[in-house]
C-alpha cells in the first residue's frame, strides 16, 4: 500500500448514528429537566432538602422514562426493519428474475450503463442476493440495524450521570447562590455537550452548543418564572 492510498482513509461519522443520538439526547434531555425542575422548585421559595428531593426524583424517574421511551420507540424501528427483510426474503424466493431486474435497474438510475448494471446485480446477487438488496433498495445495513437495548441502556445512563450536574451545583454553592449556580453550570454543560455533539457527529461546533445552549435556557427560564409566580400566589 502506498503513502497516497494509506492517505486516503476516512473517518465517516454515520456509523455513530445510533448509540450517539441516544447519548446526546439522555445527557441533554437530563440536564435541562432536572435543572428546569430544581429551579421551579428553588424560585418558589422552597427548602434546599425539597429541591434536592426533586432533583433526586427528576433524576430517578427520567432515568427510567428514557429507556423504556427508547426502546419502545427503537423497537419499533427493529421491527419496521425485520418486516421489510421478511418481505424481501420472500420475493427473492419467489420472483429472483424481477428482484434482479429491480435491483439492475436502481444502478440505472444512478447512472450506470444498463448493461453493466445488470453484470453489476447478477454479481451481488450470486454473492450475497439478501444483503444486496437490503443495502441498495431498501437503504439498510445487514449489520447495523436499529438496537433497542443498546438505544436504552445509553439513555437511561446519560440521563443519570447529566442529571447529577444540577444536583451537585446545589450541594457546593450557599443557598442564596442556589438558583443562580444551578442554571449557570447547567447552561457551561449544555454548551459543552453541544459542542461534543457536534464535533462527533461532524457539524459546526459553535452552532451545536449555541442551539442546546439556547433551548435549555429558554426551559430553565420559564419553569423558574413558573415556581416563582405560584411561590407568591401560594405562599
Amino acid at each position: 500500500m502506498d503513502l497516497k492510498t494509506r492517505r486516503h482513509g476516512e473517518n465517516h461519522r454515520s456509523g455513530r448514528n445510533g448509540w450517539l443520538r441516544a447519548a446526546v439526547l439522555g445527557s441533554d434531555d437530563a440536564i435541562v429537566s432536572t435543572a428546569s425542575l430544581m429551579l421551579g422548585i428553588a424560585a418558589s421559595s422552597a427548602s434546599k432538602q425539597a429541591v434536592l428531593i426533586a432533583g433526586i426524583a427528576g433524576m430517578v424517574a427520567g432515568s427510567m422514562s428514557m429507556a423504556v421511551g427508547e426502546y419502545v420507540s427503537v423497537s419499533s424501528q427493529r421491527d419496521a426493519e425485520q418486516a421489510d427483510i421478511e418481505i424481501e426474503k420472500r420475493e427473492l424466493t419467489a420472483q429472483p428474475e424481477a428482484e434482479l431486474n429491480e435491483l439492475a435497474m436502481i444502478y440505472v438510475k444512478r447512472g450506470v450503463e444498463k448493461e453493466l448494471a445488470f453484470k453489476v446485480a447478477r454479481q451481488l446477487t450470486t454473492k450475497d442476493p439478501l444483503g444486496s438488496h437490503l443495502r441498495d433498495e431498501l437503504g439498510l445495513e445487514p449489520g447495523a440495524l436499529a438496537k433497542p437495548l443498546q438505544a436504552a441502556w445509553i439513555s437511561a445512563a446519560s440521563f443519570a450521570i447529566f442529571a447529577m450536574v444540577p444536583i451537585l451545583a446545589l450541594l457546593v454553592v450557599p443557598a442564596f447562590l442556589r438558583i443562580y449556580a444551578i442554571a449557570l453550570l447547567s447552561l457551561v454543560s449544555l454548551a459543552a455537550l453541544g459542542a461534543l455533539g457536534g464535533r462527533l457527529g461532524g457539524a459546526p461546533i459553535g452552532r451545536a452548543a449555541l442551539r442546546v445552549t439556547l433551548g435549555g435556557g429558554l426551559a430553565m427560564g420559564v419553569t423558574a418564572a413558573i415556581g416563582r409566580l405560584l411561590g407568591v400566589s401560594l405562599g
